[in-house]
């Protein structure tokens, strides 16, 4: 696909003042700061690729290969040239609503000067009896006779949500590895059931923590509780959409809220995050929820957003091309629509600018280079796009 730069005439890297009305209720937990001054964003943007619903996409360290996942079930490659390729051997998907294929991560640790023998981590909704559902984990290994023809081989599910539900909402199953390389983080959605957050008994409202085979990790909060209450790290969640570590080795999720009460956690082990009790939102029929200023014992976020920005995944940003924000988060955002940055201050946030984009961004990710890449919705009646951000010269 031909190149396009994108011109961006206007950034919201607005006032303190339009900043709150844009986000009013985030002062709660997060402070506002002054935004940036500028009129215009520091980069430029150009479109590369396009995508039939992609979900997510992973960057391999030793090559730079990218790999992409859509919603359907396809898994597409992009070779660090811009050479693309194909990745067989997908599994079959429950499509529809919120489910389908969803992320991917290389194990950590892997080198060479291709991709054949990598092994990867996909999530994915799986179809179960009587129009249930539920998100899963699997793992495989790339064969690749060629560099930009593989195959997953020996693909097996290593984690399930339990129980499958009915409904199509909710699946979360964002994977992020510890940055030792030794655990497997994944976030589990409640699947739109509010109660299994606050049940011990499911893995449904949870963030778990498992070895990379897939088993429980040792020294879980409830290591000693049997299955699935042996996987927990934390719970209280409610579709938590971004999974991250930052330069402390702390994990930080980033999780959608009902009407308003989109959050920024640090997550700690043991830790209750309060959904369905608290939310700095309401439920859709305007039925009002205590915040959580009421449950001091409960885990309140570090920065929530009401009204909401709808947040896809998130990055905490380490590279050289933009060192104005080196270690801070940048939040794909689905009502912006574009991205959100946010500025860490031990563990509270505050949102620092707003940069609109054309459509829903649904995935960013850091390339080895420092570049920003983003995976964008698309309008409904046109694919999505992968964006490449680099500074305006």
């Amino acid at each position: 696909m031909t190149k396009r730069v994108i011109s961006r005439p206007f950034v919201a890297a607005v006032s303190p003042v339009a900043l709150v009305l844009a986000s009013c209720g985030a002062a709660a937990t997060g402070e506002k700061a002054s935004a940036e001054t500028s009129a215009e964003p520091p980069f430029k943007v150009e479109q590369v690729a396009g995508f039939d619903e992609p979900w997510a996409m992973a960057i391999d360290r030793a090559t730079g290969a990218m790999i992409v996942t859509e919603k359907k079930g396809t898994i597409r490659l992009r070779l660090a040239d811009g050479t693309p390729g194909t990745v067989s051997g997908a599994p079959k998907v429950a499509y529809g609503g919120q489910g389908g294929l969803g992320d991917v991560a290389f194990a950590p640790g892997q080198s060479g000067p291709t991709l054949n023998g990598r092994v990867i981590y996909l999530s994915w909704a799986e179809a179960g009896a009587g129009d249930t559902r539920g998100a899963v984990v699997g793992r495989g290994t790339l064969s690749c006779p060629q560099p930009a023809s593989c195959a997953i081989e020996g693909l097996s599910v290593i984690w399930r949500q339990v129980p499958k539900v009915k409904g199509q909402g909710h699946y979360s199953h964002r994977i992020a590895f510890s940055p030792d390389g030794k655990y497997l983080f994944v976030s589990s959605g409640e699947r739109q059931k509010f109660t299994p957050a606050q049940d011990l008994g499911t893995n449904l409202g949870k963030i778990v923590r498992l070895l990379p085979d897939g088993t429980p990790a040792p020294g879980n909060p409830y290591a000693d509780k049997g299955a699935p209450t042996d996987q927990i790290w934390s719970y209280g969640h409610r579709n938590v959409l971004g999974l991250a570590f930052d330069g402390e080795g702390r994990l930080w999720d980033l999780e959608h809220g009902p009407a308003g009460g989109d959050e920024l956690n640090l997550v700690k082990p043991g830790q209750n995050y309060g959904w369905p009790l608290v939310s700095d939102g309401d439920h859709y029929d305007g039925k009002p929820i205590p915040r959580h200023a009421t449950r001091p014992d409960l885990a309140a976020p570090a920065i929530s957003w009401n009204p909401v920005i709808a947040p896809g995944d998130f990055i905490f940003y380490t590279g050289a091309l933009f060192p104005q924000w080196k270690d801070q988060v940048l939040i794909a955002s689905f009502t912006v629509p574009g991205l959100v940055r946010v500025r860490i201050d031990g563990e509270k946030a505050t949102e620092e600018a707003r940069y609109p984009l054309d459509n829903r961004i649904r995935e960013i990710e850091q390339g080895l280079d420092g570049t920003i890449w983003l995976l964008e919705d698309g309008p409904a009646d046109a694919s999505g796009h992968l964006l490449k951000l680099t500074p305006k010269s």
